[in-house]
């Protein structure tokens, strides 16, 4: 509003923002580590296998020679081809989510952890811009004996209206007889006034007792004569608007608005309200006592131009305040009902000063000021002095509106086993309030309120209070958290940990990192942060999974996420749904890469065995390279199309949620079974190759490379659980490349073309003989895994196939 003269910007180390960051870690996903570990054993298992093979060659003759012969025969075994995979898979996932038309505008910043979201077990949320919209609605004036709410706000205005035109009336009328018929009022609080009166003092208060500055942004067309006209500038309301460091603050005075009473100017000494006649009233601001944290208040003194009163007005939250006031029956009371209804609290307070009082306190509070020890503490007594026995005017009720869907996200969260810790700046009252509307902490369940502890013993007597409590939500505030942690550090996280719910208030952006720090530390399970501004980075950055909201705040948050949304809600989505299908299909995808080595490596392993130990390749080179490309990589990447629920399923019953974090999918048991299948197929295709066709046996090569690559389609096929027309087209590609590359490539399909001088002849892959015993030795292979699978179906199904049956 205005012109710039100069800008003053922080930079460095020592800024707010910089202090409360933390440096970014390399996340690794826990499927990626489980893997490293099947990856080693196979290492040792190939290892094994080579010295076996030297063994039961006797060491003869240049045996080492021999045995790296073999570590190349057999190498294999390492899936090397599990890194490619896995990584195109992880990008393909990125680029579903990003894809989802039900959860727009998601955004995949990493390409390491899609599979993370399908193994979550804590969730920790920042409160407002991400449970809330940060987006406050006045919704309750309460006077003590009336209540106004949303639908009674017009008789608000009426009074006010009919208030202020009396009063200029009589000002008009006769301005000296109009102080005195006022001062009685204000300077006498035992008559008993009438409602109007009290209406039009409350409003005043709320329009006078703030920090908002209202900004006239001319419009566009209007050139700079603007500057010059600022005195008689246009206070239309389509120019105003107002700031404030707290958007509760807006809100109040764009209600003080709505009813009438408007703030059209302000500056460092005075501000101007607007009454409904249009008449510009104005008040000196003589001190502002700005609110902080440890106060939980603001006060402000004012003196009005016209009739020279000076009056202290306050408003601050009700635990500051109850003890300010004068006394009265309602307000405790009051607050807890509105609290019950999600409203943040302020009540408001005036005290009327004569001249005299206030040059006394001026004076004192000016040499407090001055002090050099204890300035504040000095300061704070002086201003305290004055903050006794004041009039109780009112008390208000703010909205800060959940997001859409809120309730039934965390529900279904809750229901598929992820716990949910709220982490928030927020004060006690407001985090609990949330923490109820949003059923975060369900209605019949208990709350278990920490008292605030600043010792050892303290935070002793209250956690064993705490552990007599079974099944009870915790709140805790973050001085408390912090004595909790220096003693008791393994107690509390572990009594924490048992919680249906966690809600932490006054938390500090650091504070956020260290909590998600010691839940990795003592309990070993994935966590997720979401947060929506500069101050939840720190959080998002330290848990196994970041996501970001871009609300209100910017993008800061969103930024340093691995995953962006949009809205709260989308979130139950990305988890059920995109982290189930992740997960699933990762885990399916690299135990099939392993099973594709294997099963070559255990043909080889008997191929070597027959001929006496000879460290002779099976294949030739192409047909190695091809078998892991050309051949199968189509159909294997294709099980990234794999889901074994459908998305409507996933989000009905979330609890199929709580499967995947026992981290069943991909484990040492799975894979030993798949180790047990692939050494049973490579064993039958290639003793059956060997029997079948003792008499052709130069054509071994061509035999038994056909059945296997017939074998591994035909497991792809076992192993999907959703077909989709891309899978149909990978498997048929694959066996057309083979079908045509066995007219290309004959010199391949011979048995070391030097020793046995055989070529592959076009006529004998031609013959019925060939084809039916190719077909008998692949049937032998995959169809007792076909029945296998079809009976353990039968006899003990897995969860979610008893929802899709």
């Amino acid at each position: 509003s205005g012109t710039v003269i100069g800008v003053v910007i922080y930079t460095g180390k020592e800024t707010r923002s910089v202090m409360n960051t933390s440096n970014p870690k390399n996340k690794v996903g826990l499927l990626d580590l489980e893997l490293n570990q099947l990856t080693k054993a196979l290492f040792l298992a190939l290892v094994a296998l080579s010295v076996v093979m030297v063994t039961l060659q006797g060491f003869v003759g240049p045996w080492y020679r021999n045995l790296f012969r073999f570590l190349l025969l057999f190498s294999y075994i390492i899936p090397i081809s599990l890194r490619v995979n896995l990584d195109m898979g992880k990008a393909a996932y990125g680029w579903m989510i990003m894809k989802d038309d039900n959860i727009p505008g998601t955004v995949v910043r990493t390409s390491t952890i899609p599979e993370e979201l399908g193994r979550l077990v804590y969730l920790l949320t920042d409160k407002t811009g991400t449970l809330t919209q940060n987006e406050m609605i006045f919704k309750r004036l309460h006077l003590g004996t009336v209540s106004y709410g949303t639908d009674t706000m017009d008789e608000i205005q009426s009074h006010i209206i009919n208030s202020y035109s009396q009063m200029h009336s009589q000002n008009s009328g006769n301005s000296t007889s109009s102080t005195p018929s006022r001062k009685p009022q204000s300077s006498a609080p035992k008559v008993r006034k009438s409602v109007s009166s009290r209406i039009h003092e409350a409003v005043k208060a709320i329009a006078l007792c703030h920090n908002v500055t209202p900004v006239y942004e001319s419009r566009a067309g209007v050139s700079a004569e603007t500057e010059y006209a600022e005195v008689d500038q246009d206070f239309s309301d389509e120019n105003r608007a107002y700031q404030a460091s707290s958007p509760d603050e807006v809100t109040l005075v764009q209600w003080t608005e709505s009813v009438g009473l408007t703030l059209v100017n302000r500056d460092l000494t005075s501000m101007q309200l607007k009454t409904p006649g249009g008449h510009i009233l104005t008040y000196y601001i003589l001190q502002i006592f700005p609110f902080t944290s440890e106060s939980k208040r603001m006060g402000i003194i004012v003196r009005d131009e016209s009739s020279g009163e000076i009056t202290f007005y306050m408003k601050g939250a009700d635990v500051a305040m109850s003890t300010i006031v004068q006394y009265n029956d309602w307000l405790e009371e009051e607050c807890g009902n509105m609290a019950r209804e999600g409203l943040r609290t302020l009540v408001v307070a005036k005290k009327s000063l004569t001249e005299e009082q206030y040059q006394d306190f001026e004076s004192r509070y000016n040499q407090a000021k001055l002090s050099i020890h204890d300035r504040n503490l000095k300061v704070a007594a002086v201003v305290e002095s004055l903050e006794r026995e004041m009039e109780l005017l009112c008390l208000t009720g703010v909205e800060d509106q959940l997001q859409a869907d809120v309730r039934p996200t965390l529900e279904m969260l809750r229901n598929a086993g992820i716990k949910i810790w709220m982490l928030t700046g927020d004060k006690l009252e407001t985090a609990t309030c949330i923490a109820k509307s949003s059923h975060l902490v369900s209605r019949t369940q208990d709350i278990h309120i920490f008292r605030p502890v600043t010792t050892r013993g303290e935070a002793h007597l209250e956690l064993n209070a705490f552990r007599r409590k079974h099944d009870c939500a915790l709140v805790i505030s973050g001085d408390s958290l912090e004595v909790c942690l220096k003693y008791y550090e393994h107690e509390f996280v572990e009594l924490a940990c048992q919680c249906p719910a966690v809600v932490c208030c006054r938390c500090s952006p650091t504070q956020k990192a260290h909590i998600v720090k010691l839940l990795q530390h003592h309990t070993g399970k994935r966590t997720c942060a979401i947060g929506d501004g500069g101050n939840d980075v720190s959080m998002i950055q330290a848990a196994d999974c970041g996501i970001g909201i871009e609300g209100k705040e910017g993008k800061q948050a969103s930024l340093a996420a691995d995953f962006s949304i949009t809205q709260f809600k989308h979130i139950g989505r990305l988890l059920m749904v995109h982290g189930r299908n992740s997960y699933k299909r990762s885990a399916a995808l690299g135990q099939f890469v392993m099973h594709r080595g294997l099963i070559i490596s255990t043909m080889q392993a008997i191929f070597s065995s027959v001929f006496y130990f000879a460290s002779v390749p099976l294949y030739q080179g192409f047909l190695m390279v091809g078998y892991a490309t050309i051949y199968t990589m189509f159909p294997v990447f294709s099980l990234v199309l794999d889901q074994d629920v459908k998305p409507e399923m996933a989000l009905l019953y979330p609890e199929l949620y709580k499967d995947l974090t026992k981290g069943r999918s991909l484990s040492f048991k799975t894979f030993l079974i798949w180790v047990l299948i692939s050494i049973y197929q490579g064993g039958i295709l290639m003793y059956g190759a060997l029997l079948l066709f003792e008499s052709e046996f130069v054509h071994v090569v061509a035999i038994s490379f056909t059945a296997l690559i017939l074998t591994e389609l035909l497991m792809v096929a076992l192993t999907i659980r959703t077909w989709h027309w891309l899978m149909v087209v990978a498997e048929f590609l694959s066996l057309g490349c083979y079908v045509a590359s066995l007219a290309f490539l004959n010199e391949y399909f011979g048995i070391g073309r030097v020793s046995f001088g055989a070529f592959l002849d076009v006529a004998f892959i031609t013959t019925v003989t060939f084809l039916w015993k190719v077909s008998a030795i692949t049937v032998v292979s995959c169809l007792p895994l076909y029945i296998l699978k079809y009976l353990k179906r039968k006899f003990s199904p897995p969860s979610y196939s008893k929802l899709t049956s």
